[in-house]
């Protein structure tokens, strides 16, 4: 898979002279938990601590942690909201940190979308003017710029309220103007720190299943910030947990769940009901074997299968996307796969 987003040994540190001492304990070529460490020690403040992965094309990368964990330093950075002390940041092999700041501003306009938990949107505009407003910044025609956002208007399910004030809209409503906004410069990357967290649970639900619904339309490349692991849960595509400015692992849900890589990660996953994590795929026997109707996908999720199972009563065939037979899954798997989340 082609890499749009690559962020590279990234680091942020906070403090009297922060960048220079960083970068002289890296000329030192010692362990980045070790500089971490000494710079702490010099009362320095370890924001980032030596970040790295890539996004590819389509992708949600959902990063998590807890409060002060450094996941919104790190997707500030991301956009250069936030200059990094050290690393490199990869956008379609251009490195932002190397652009000046009129071929950062131009990147910005024109490839980045953000969206954060404070809307930000202006209170003496209407919804059509609101989202308008950043093809107004790029230069566009007045004619031009209407029309796009009137399609992304309706594209978040706000048509009809264009002329409506800002002060009318509910909070979900008013952060679906905030993402027809950022979807209206058509952005290659979308960055979202925490966009649902202000929301009560059942907008924010209703808002996790219009995201999805845009994503499956618009493919976008998204870097998606949450210190929620169900929201996580349903949007990721693979997700990064962070801790104390480092990040402990890199992973689909199942990764996580199945095999986390310290008792930090465990902890985030201990309480997922499993039969809504992993799925066929995680668990089944291979082989190509054709066992008889009715068969299941690979993709599918065991509280789907289980169902199906209790039914049969009996192994179940795999097919993979294209009905070829891949493999089968038995009632003693499931029953072993969902049995392991108590150790």
């Amino acid at each position: 898979m082609t890499s749009i987003l690559s962020c590279r040994n990234l680091w942020k540190v906070y403090g009297p002279h922060a960048d220079a001492t960083l970068r002289r304990a890296l000329a030192r070529s010692d362990a980045p938990g070790d500089i971490a460490e000494q710079l702490t020690a010099g009362r320095l403040v370890v924001a980032a601590c030596d970040v790295s992965f890539d996004v590819t094309a389509g992708e949600i990368f959902v990063i998590m942690g807890l409060s002060g964990s450094g996941k919104s330093t790190v997707v500030r950075c991301l956009s250069r909201l936030i200059e990094p002390s050290a690393g490199a940041i990869l956008i379609e092999g251009r490195d932002l940190r190397q652009m000046s700041e009129r071929q950062l501003i131009e990147l910005r306009r024109h490839k980045l979308g953000m969206v954060f938990q404070h809307f930000g949107l202006l209170p003496h505009l209407n919804v059509l003017d609101n989202v308008a407003y950043p093809l107004r910044v790029q230069g566009m025609g007045l004619r031009e710029r209407l029309e796009r956002a009137r399609e992304m208007v309706e594209l978040v399910g706000l048509a009809g309220r264009e002329t409506a004030s800002i002060r009318e809209l509910s909070g979900g409503m008013q952060q679906r103007v905030g993402i027809a906004r950022s979807l209206a410069v058509e952005p290659d990357v979308w960055f979202l720190d925490e966009p649902f967290s202000a929301l009560d649970p059942l907008i924010r639900r209703q808002m996790q299943d219009e995201f999805l619904k845009l994503q499956s339309k618009l493919k976008k490349s998204i870097v998606f910030i949450t210190h929620d692991f169900q929201e996580a849960l349903r949007l990721a595509d693979r997700i990064a947990i962070m801790r104390q400015g480092r990040i402990v692992q890199i992973g689909t849900a199942a990764d996580l769940v199945l095999s986390p890589a310290e008792d930090y990660v465990a902890a985030f996953t201990r309480d997922v009901p499993r039969d809504k994590v992993l799925t066929v795929a995680d668990i089944m026997e291979a082989g190509g074997e054709q066992i008889g109707a009715p068969a299941v996908l690979a993709e599918m999720r065991l509280d789907r299968v289980i169902a199906l199972m209790a039914k049969e009563r009996r192994a179940l065939g795999v097919v993979d996307g294209d009905g070829r037979p891949i493999g089968r899954i038995t009632p003693e798997g499931v029953l072993e796969a969902l049995a392991q989340s108590e150790a």
